[in-house]
């Protein structure tokens, strides 16, 4: 049967090691010194809830962008069917015109 001192030492070293993780991942700012339990989780909080919104920010940026590049191709697709039209227009007038420059001579 375990110990439950050795435990008990074992979930605190644990602990320590995971502390010590998050204050890699955290921006401490200048008070970077010694840090409590308490305003390291609290910091690390903040932390999250600031990447959540830069986050939400970009999405919402990445379906606006997604928005207006639906919009451009569809008006890029309207441009190229009025050019097909227009060149057909021009290619039907160019055949008239040599038909009857054919006529003239």
């Amino acid at each position: 049967e375990p110990d439950p001192a050795v435990c008990s030492r074992c979930r605190r070293a644990q602990l320590r090691l995971c502390l010590e993780r998050l204050k890699g991942l955290v921006p401490l700012g200048a008070a970077a010194g010694r840090h409590t339990t308490l305003s390291l989780l609290t910091r690390a909080r903040l932390h999250i809830q600031k990447l959540e919104d830069q986050e939400r920010r970009a999405l919402h940026q990445i379906e606006q962008l997604q928005r207006e590049q639906r919009h451009l191709q569809r008006q890029l697709e309207k441009l190229g069917m009025e050019r097909v039209r227009i060149d057909s227009i021009g290619s039907s007038l160019s055949s008239e015109r040599s038909d009857s420059d054919r006529g003239e001579s």
